[in-house]
């Protein structure tokens, strides 16, 4: 079981190929071929499948195997991203920052800015504040030579000149792309921007700052962020500036716990950067200059470094300031302070707000307009041609035009715009249990085509899915498996023809679970014509029951030529599950369905197999989806007592006293305060699947427990929202929602790399849609075998001139960095893969939704 695996895995696209990595420890003796889907992190025990085919080289190492399978591959045609900044680049410290110039850059090889002093109004005025009036910039060239074929280095302007201003290590070969700013190019006179665009001149754009050519995204509650100056000082690295004091940059709950995370890198790529803080602390109040708390940091874990982030850590407790406004945290011995961040109960809404939003951008088959989407994101209605989504083929039978069926709408699965019913079923049921707990955290003015009809949006956007789940169902109750559609930026772009997969059992039981449970909600509510619709659902659930319990070892491994002869092509990630899964689905119908009809049989199945859903050792950080469906059960009128009260136990005994749960938290293992047992792909996702295991905990526990667990699912927000290594809020370009160092980047076909226009977030173009939440750190990233592959080798077979680009720039990070900074933020194709960091879903933006509602109102 993947359980017992601390590593994650491709997934795969059909667009290009797959990624394979072996287990770090145990597993096989010998050098064996997987492949992980990306999409099974949607369900609680991903599942191990094989994609390799005929053509593949197995290269075995001691720790890991990483194999080039066959597949279509992407055309060596666009300029993928490399040469990443390296420390011993340009110091953004020079002759002094704007704090002091307290951050000492060990850096060697690369020069450090000239006349990197603030100008005047620089200097910390009295209330800690640093003006953002000075560091005009003069002169700001951009690092990194662009040759022929090439675009800019990621945040930087094309050299005019050719040649890279202070170094050559962001040159690039015919194609190629810097990612991370310019490796050996040296900032002028605080002129050029950091990655992600920080322009001088009054810090006009910071990391993650909007673009100046953005329209506004519809929503009554952004408060976009004016910290221009925050970063003044901060050695820029390949992430961005470096940080120094981390917060949650939306900032905090009154009543919540308030800790800064001040850090010193000693392992890594930014171990070049030096900082012991003072001991005067204060929280600046930014509005009157007022010092409201004052205080020393206390050192994490005696002074130790954290293997997992590569770090010494200080702890700034300022918990007890509870007074709504506008703070920063100043290290007043060494001039150096944090982004500015609010204290209001009313924090994330505007946040939530963004993170909903994001199924908007992944609708399919809808027109975007400018006034719902904002204008850098308008888009026609995708995949409505002629053999499209509409008229898509069935793919087991590509020319039988009696089985052509309409099968559009339904969200895009992730950063392809492929649609997986069982994947699509559970996130629809992650969505309403977020708005089933938590109602008052969603409103009607999210900016939506359906915004105002007095339905919570939420609601709508789950209902846009349901009603292409509808459409997946046949006749007979049973619900198709996939569609795989085709490519292209923007999506209505795309010209390809769409495809289906068969019915199966595992299908027809998620699609017999989230229509129960949609039942439920919608039927819940006043308006007479969701009452219709919730009737109608609940006949489709019956009969999806029906048909699944009928059949019950209905199969399709699609795109896995190994297991499921012809299927190679359809869609990307294998959506099939094995019995475990089948038996999980099916538990989570019968439980929604005993719930809304009271039927015996429903009852019956779930009362006999509860105890099967986990083992007596369970759960861990990838069982949540498993956890939430028992304790759903425990909670159900009529469901017997021994029951209910066995899985209570079992899961509060479990997740208190297992050494990978609660305990890690009161042991303070994780300097940032959300520790984890195993970083992977699709890193961001288990923290949140841990953030709900300990909201579920608070709910259910007793004593302090209830408290300590409450304090540490939010912790597990915050890191999500800054207090990270990289001080990087984890949501795509929400500057506009108060972020000033947000994603600027993620690999999404959309938001491609190369794109003029939504590359990335600069001063002059959009890049990526707000609030979409990227994969996260992945220490298993590698690149293709084909990287390494000897010539005339069955691998050798990535060496044009962009491939041969990618292979050979140094990529740490991602690799060879601790845990949490096995990161970077780019969107290379094949054979870098980006995808394994980067790449958005609808899974893990919904576990995100979930845990981030319970603390927005």
């Amino acid at each position: 079981m993947v359980d017992d695996l601390d590593f994650a895995a491709a997934r795969l696209h059909a667009d290009r190929p797959p990624i394979v990595a072996m287990p770090k420890s145990g597993g096989t003796s010998a050098c064996a071929c997987y492949s992980f889907a990306l999409h099974m992190f949607h369900r609680s025990v991903p599942n191990i499948f094989d994609t390799c085919n005929l053509q593949f080289l197995l290269v075995c190492a001691t720790v890991s195997c990483v194999i080039g399978c066959s597949g279509t591959q992407s055309p060596a045609s666009s300029s993928e991203a490399g040469g990443l900044s390296a420390v011993g680049g340009s110091s953004a410290v020079g002759g002094g920052s704007g704090l002091g110039g307290s951050t000492v850059a060990k850096a060697s090889g690369g020069s450090s800015a000239s006349g990197g002093a603030n100008a005047a109004g620089g200097a910390l005025t009295t209330g800690g504040f640093v003006s953002t009036s000075g560091g005009t910039a003069t002169g700001g060239s951009s690092g990194g030579t662009t040759t022929v074929g090439g675009t800019r280095a990621t945040g930087g302007f094309v050299s005019s000149g050719g040649s890279s201003a202070g170094g050559t290590a962001g040159s690039m070969p015919t194609g190629g792309r810097a990612t991370g700013g310019a490796s050996g190019g040296a900032t002028t006179v605080g002129g050029t921007r950091a990655t992600g665009g920080m322009l001088a001149t009054g810090g006009t754009l910071a990391t993650g700052g909007t673009s100046s050519t953005s329209t506004t995204v519809p929503s009554s509650t952004d408060k976009p962020s004016t910290d221009t100056g925050w970063s003044q000082g901060l050695t820029a690295g390949a992430n961005g500036p470096i940080p120094l004091i981390v917060v949650d940059q939306f900032g905090y709950r009154t009543s919540a716990k308030k800790f800064a995370v001040i850090r010193d890198p000693q392992t890594g790529y930014d171990s070049a950067v030096n900082f012991t803080p003072g001991t005067h602390y204060s929280v600046v109040n930014k509005a009157t200059g007022s010092t409201v708390k004052q205080g020393a940091p206390t050192a994490w874990n005696g002074g130790a470094t954290d293997t997992s982030s590569g770090d010494k850590a200080w702890w700034f407790d300022f918990s007890d300031v509870t007074t709504p406004g506008t703070y920063t945290v100043v290290d007043v011995d060494k001039n150096v302070r944090s982004v500015e961040f609010d204290i209001d109960n009313n924090v994330y809404r505007s946040v939530l707000k963004h993170a909903v939003r994001m199924y908007y951008y992944q609708r399919a088959g809808f027109a975007k307009s400018a006034a719902t989407a904002g204008s850098d994101w308008a888009d026609g209605a995708s995949h409505l041609g002629s053999g499209q989504d509409s008229q898509a083929h069935a793919w087991t039978a590509k020319t039988d035009a009696s089985l052509v069926k309409d099968l559009h709408g339904g969200w895009y699965d992730a950063g392809d715009y492929n649609k997986y019913t069982a994947w699509a079923a559970g996130t629809a049921i992650a969505l309403l249990r977020a708005y089933d707990e938590n109602p008052t955290a969603f409103g009607d003015d999210y900016g939506i085509a359906e915004s105002g009809n007095g339905i919570p949006d939420i609601l709508d956007e789950v209902k846009w899915a349901l009603d292409w789940i509808e459409r997946m169902q046949n006749s007979d109750g049973s619900l198709l498996c996939v569609m795989g559609l085709g490519s292209a930026s923007p999506p209505s772009a795309a010209t390809d023809p769409s495809y289906y997969g068969p019915a199966t059992t595992n299908a027809s039981l998620m699609g017999a679970a989230v229509f129960a449970y949609a039942s439920k909600i919608y039927g819940a509510r006043s308006e007479a014509s969701l009452k219709t619709y919730a009737t109608d659902l609940s006949s489709r659930a019956v009969k999806a029951w029906d048909w699944a319990v009928a059949h019950p070892s209905v199969l399709y491994y699609n795109n896995d030529e190994s297991k499921q002869s012809g299927s190679s092509g359809l869609a990307s990630g294998d959506q099939e599950t094995d019995d475990a899964g089948r038996l999980l689905s099916k538990f989570q119908a019968a439980t929604y369905l005993y719930e809304i009809t009271g039927g015996a049989a429903y009852k019956t199945f779930a009362e006999s197999n509860y105890s099967s859903i986990l083992p007596s050792s369970g759960p861990t950080e990838w069982d949540v989806e498993k956890q939430d469906a028992l304790l759903y059960l425990a909670r159900v009128s009529g469901v017997t007592s021994s029951v209910s009260s066995g899985i209570v136990t079992q899961f509060v005994n479990t997740v208190t006293s297992n050494s990978n749960q609660l305990p890690m938290v009161t042991g303070g293992k994780d300097p940032y305060r959300a520790p984890m047992n195993t970083y992977t792909w699709g890193s961001n996702q288990i923290k949140m699947a841990q953030a709900r295991l300990y909201q579920m905990l608070a709910q259910r526990g007793s004593g302090t427990t209830v408290q300590t667990a409450a304090d540490a699912a939010e912790d597990y927000v915050h890191y999500l929202h800054g207090i990270n290594p990289f001080g990087l809020v984890y949501l795509t370009n929400m500057k506009r929602a108060g972020a000033e160092n947000s994603a600027t980047t993620l690999f999404h076909t959309w938001f491609a790399d190369g794109s003029s226009k939504w590359d990335v977030v600069t001063s002059t173009t959009p890049g990526p849609a707000p609030g979409f939440v990227p994969g996260g750190p992945n220490p298993g990233f590698s690149l293709d075998s084909c990287c390494t592959a000897p010539s005339g080798d069955a691998a050798y077979h990535c060496y044009g001139a962009t491939e041969y680009s990618l292979c050979s720039q140094n990529w740490q990070p991602p690799m060879g960095q601790p845990n949490q900074k096995s990161y970077l933020q780019f969107n290379s194709g094949w054979p870098a893969g980006s995808w394994s960091v980067t790449e958005p879903s609808t899974g893990y933006q919904a576990k995100y939704v979930l845990v981030l509602s319970a603390y927005a109102r």
